[in-house]
């Protein structure tokens, strides 16, 4: 993907975060239109609705349907503003863009499916209209870069080149403060394996809760992504979906005015003697892994002469907690320090076993 369009658009300042805003679902035409003259009326270029719905159990409002492209058409006409909406299927795809959508996104449970991605791909290059489209592809909801960029490569196979991806985080079991967790290093990898990838943020959905969304999109634009799709609803209260995560435009309005925007145009140059010790430290950090890995290996031939098994429980439960605590004194989080440690210990055990096995077939 080496021929990318920038996500520019008349009468938005490029230099600044691109930001999408509109109501989780297009209930009624008066919903939309009043949400739409408020988030106008406050400076967002962009509306987003969602026409159909993917819901996770039947029985839940699953979107107005077809009816509400035409809703989208009258915030157009009414007041200038771009708009939005995810398709989840070919024929979304196909309604969305002969009624003249501006932007389509494709959801995390669509793009998880390369079956359902290849139609939506198709059915953009047979309108002939891809490269006038601009397309976003969310994250799948489980954590696979590979599933997300494919996604996206299907699209710009298709002729979109007016392409970006959407972050929502990634689905978890279990208790959370997050609807859905950031787990920020996988569109930290996809920004550094795709550069001149736009990365929009998704603070609604990745939060669940109205009150996350300031403190997530400052994160994202922090770590320097190029935008955000916020949720905005002009009653969020009696929202039919996503009640909790919708805020109104005036609360928007505030939030977006709170936000700091980083100059990421600043140059480096003062940063580089810092950098500089940054490389230094990593290179002494790789070499006493190499020591470790070695004193690894003599422990290993060890066990062996003693027919000692190569993981010891005890051992290595001590271990894990003792240099948690440790570290967590020296200001380290414990999340970090366990992802680092089990990684060293499952490398020690390989190394363990393979020179246990290079030493019996001599």
């Amino acid at each position: 993907m080496t021929e990318l369009e920038p996500l520019s658009f008349p009468g938005i300042d490029p230099n600044k975060p691109l930001i999408i805003a509109g109501p989780c679902s297009a209930e009624t035409p008066e919903q939309v239109l009043t949400t739409a003259r408020e988030l106008a009326d406050d400076g967002i270029h962009i509306f987003r609705a969602g026409i159909w719905k993917p819901r996770t159990k039947p029985g839940g409002f699953e979107g107005i349907g077809s009816p509400g492209l035409q809703w989208m058409q009258q915030v157009t006409r009414q007041t200038g503003m771009l708009t939005a909406t995810e398709v989840a299927n070919h024929a979304h795809a196909l309604q969305a863009i002969e009624a003249g959508i501006d932007i389509i996104w494709i959801g995390a449970r669509t793009s998880a499916n390369p079956f359902a991605m290849q139609e939506i791909a198709d059915t953009i290059a047979a309108t002939g209209k891809a490269s006038q489209l601009t397309v976003l592809v969310k994250n799948p909801v489980n954590p696979d870069i590979e599933l997300w960029i494919g996604a996206l490569q299907r699209i710009y196979n298709a002729g979109v080149r007016r392409l970006g991806a959407i972050h929502r985080g990634f689905t978890a079991y279990g208790p959370s403060p997050y609807r859905n967790t950031p787990q920020w290093s996988i569109p930290i990898e996809l920004r550094l394996r795709l550069p001149e990838l736009p990365i929009i943020v998704d603070p609604s959905h990745i939060g669940g809760r109205r009150e996350l969304i300031a403190p997530i999109s400052q994160q994202a634009l922090d770590m320097g992504f190029n935008g955000l799709i916020i949720e905005s609803h002009c009653d969020p209260d009696n929202a039919w979906s996503d009640a909790a995560q919708q805020v109104t435009p005036q609360s928007l309005n505030l939030i977006l005015n709170s936000l700091v925007v980083r100059d990421h145009r600043q140059t480096t140059e003062n940063l580089n003697i810092l950098r500089g010790q940054i490389d230094r430290i990593d290179n002494e950090l790789l070499e006493i892994l190499a020591r470790r890995m070695d004193v690894s290996r003599q422990i290993g031939l060890y066990k062996k002469d003693h027919s000692m098994t190569v993981v010891q429980a005890g051992r290595y439960n001590n271990i894990l907690d003792s240099r948690i605590n440790a570290g967590s004194k020296m200001g380290m989080s414990s999340e970090f320090l366990k992802t680092i440690l089990l990684a060293i210990h499952d490398e020690s055990v390989r190394q363990q076993i393979e020179i246990i096995n290079k030493s019996e077939n001599k």
